[in-house]
């Protein structure tokens, strides 16, 4: 490489783990950290839970201190955002007017909370929770609330849910679907943390669109529903999912639907761009059955980790294919869910354990495709171990108390 050396566009959990891994794996050329966020590189998942929890404080966020970019000679540029890039001369364009000569450029800028398109939706009260500056705004705001509505019951939502509930503030979860997590865990899964957050004292309201957030003097005062109902709040928490930032790449003409669309080796189809983290779709081995083309785009610290890791690789001359198991995790109250692998809504459930511990197999085409666990860590940690290697799982096997799951993950059995 010349002295141009590699430019990343996003400074998250992804950009930084790139960055880290090429000074680790011994790459000597420039590298150069753009983010359109102030603050140090930081970790997101604690934002909906410890850290709104008073659990943990804004440096116990940080990925690193200080002195670690100078230390790797990684240069950080907080507060900019990339606005272009200029493929034929390799450049990325920066909103302060200036532009970075790149050898190779990372995209690596992650998404963006997907508004709520409805009147009101702009008042003071009403909050989003994506990063370090939303979560300020909120902790500034929890204290004094009398009634708090969240608007989506996916992972951010109910795990603020719960943080709230657990101050003793009255909460009430609307989701458009008939359950929690709808579009991520099985059924079973979905009627536990059900159960589990109305014991908290969370109301939900399920089946439900909002059609305005009704407000006086500028801040938010209760929300509308679809069938006429009206619910006081004067906090409202939106968390309807993400979309993409895909900007950069549509605008240089790179393929970029639903994520940067990216080969197995996170490359775009120029040789000199690629793209990681929360902004790419790429090929994954555990998506069969789950796209037409066996592609995903996948939100998850695990995902942004091993994707920096795997570029850093091929950076270095070591190029891989992409192949590592997806795995997630949500904190919500007292209860600690683990998911490893990807299901999809038509698969099969097998349930295994009771009570308050218990894990849900998934199986597409009778094949293991995902396991979701509560309160039982042993159960993830094989689930992985059985999912990565491709291991055979029957039905059968899964619902049966007595069979030894962890003789075969080890390859005993």
């Amino acid at each position: 490489m010349s002295a141009a050396g590699i430019v990343v566009a996003g400074a998250g959990q992804a950009g930084f783990q790139l960055a880290a891994s090429l000074r680790e794996g011994g790459f000597r050329e420039p590298i150069t950290l753009v983010g359109d966020e102030t603050a140090l590189p930081y970790q997101r998942p604690p934002l909906s839970k410890a850290y709104l929890a008073g659990k943990t404080d804004r440096e116990g966020l940080f990925l690193r201190q200080p002195g670690f970019f100078a230390e790797h000679a990684i240069t950080h540029r907080p507060g900019i955002r990339a606005v272009a890039i200029d493929r034929a001369v390799r450049r990325l364009h920066l909103a302060d007017g200036d532009s970075l000569a790149y050898d190779h450029l990372v995209l690596a800028t992650g998404a963006r909370n997907r508004p709520l398109p409805v009147p009101g939706a702009d008042l003071g009260g009403v909050h989003q929770l994506r990063g370090l500056a939303d979560a300020d705004a909120l902790q500034a705001e929890i204290a004094a609330a009398r009634a708090i509505v969240v608007v989506g019951a996916g992972f951010i939502g109910l795990e603020f849910a719960a943080v709230a509930a657990a101050r003793g503030l009255p909460v009430t979860v609307i989701e458009a679907a008939d359950r929690p997590m709808a579009r991520a865990v099985s059924a079973e899964m979905g009627a536990f943390f059900r159960g589990a957050h109305e014991a908290m004292g969370v109301r939900f309201a399920f089946g439900a669109g909002v059609t305005a957030i009704l407000g006086r003097d500028g801040r938010a005062t209760g929300i509308a529903l679809a069938d006429g109902t009206e619910l006081p709040a004067d906090l409202v928490l939106i968390g309807i999912g993400v979309l993409p930032n895909r900007d950069l790449a549509l605008d240089a003409d790179l393929p970029a639907d639903d994520g940067v669309r990216v080969d197995a080796f996170l490359a775009t189809p120029d040789p000199s761009i690629s793209a990681i983290g929360d902004c790419s779709r790429f090929p994954s081995p555990f998506a069969h059955g789950l796209s037409a083309d066996g592609t995903v785009r996948i939100e998850s610290v695990q995902n942004a980790i091993d994707q920096g890791r795997c570029l850093a690789a091929r950076l270095l001359g070591k190029p891989a294919p992409y192949g590592a198991l997806p795995w997630f995790w949500s904190d919500q109250g007292p209860h600690k869910l683990q998911i490893a692998g990807l299901s999809g809504p038509g698969d099969a459930s097998v349930v295994r354990g009771s009570g308050d511990a218990f894990s849900v197999f998934r199986f597409r085409d009778g094949r293991l495709s995902a396991v979701e666990s509560v309160d039982r860590a042993g159960d993830h940690m094989i689930a992985r171990r059985l999912l990565a290697a491709g291991t055979p799982l029957t039905p059968d096997q899964a619902a049966d108390p007595g069979f030894d799951l962890k003789a075969l993950a080890l390859g005993r059995t």
